[in-house]
């Protein structure tokens, strides 16, 4: 496993050897949660597999009913989410941040909400919950805006120098 992740991260095993004890530890936790989150995703896609077969292919519940909608795409989003932690940890794994990039930990925020919204039952939810999540999409929002106009005066004055 540890061969296979070198390759992933393009990296040799002199370089491996020049790498600090912590450096090593950080990319061994890397791969134990990258292993679980692919353990998660697996499992979220059979249960997915197993919810579409049993009930929309074999016609137990309608597909255009709004509460199969909601648990099928609730079910998708679930497993985008796991498949996006699961690359942003890769990504900085194989560019060498020491911590992920905030931008991705909104853009994963921002999916997790999004999968709220959609499983969410408009008739048993308040307007202060509906409010609370809103308000959080847009508190969201900003701070990626604000993180992204950063990285591009960053690369401006780099790209000045």
């Amino acid at each position: 496993m540890l061969a296979n992740f070198l390759r992933l991260r393009k990296m040799t095993r002199a370089e491996w050897s020049a790498m600090s004890f912590y450096e090593k530890f950080e990319d061994a936790i890397v791969i134990v949660l990258s292993g679980i989150i692919a353990i998660v995703v697996i499992a979220a896609v059979w249960s997915l597999l197993r919810e579409v077969v049993t009930s929309l292919v074999l016609g137990a519940l309608d597909p255009l009913d709004f509460a199969t909608f909601q648990t099928v795409f609730g079910m998708i989003f679930t497993a985008v989410i796991a498949l996006e932690f699961k690359r942003s940890l890769l990504v900085a794994a194989d560019r060498g941040f020491g911590v992920l990039q905030v931008r991705t930990i909104i853009l994963i925020a921002l999916l997790a909400i999004v999968r709220k919204f959609i499983i969410l039952n408009l008739a048993d939810t308040s307007a202060a919950k509906v409010a609370a999540l809103s308000g959080a999409v847009l508190a969201l929002g900003a701070v990626f805006w604000l993180v992204r106009d950063q990285d591009r005066q960053e690369r401006l004055e780099q790209a000045q120098e």
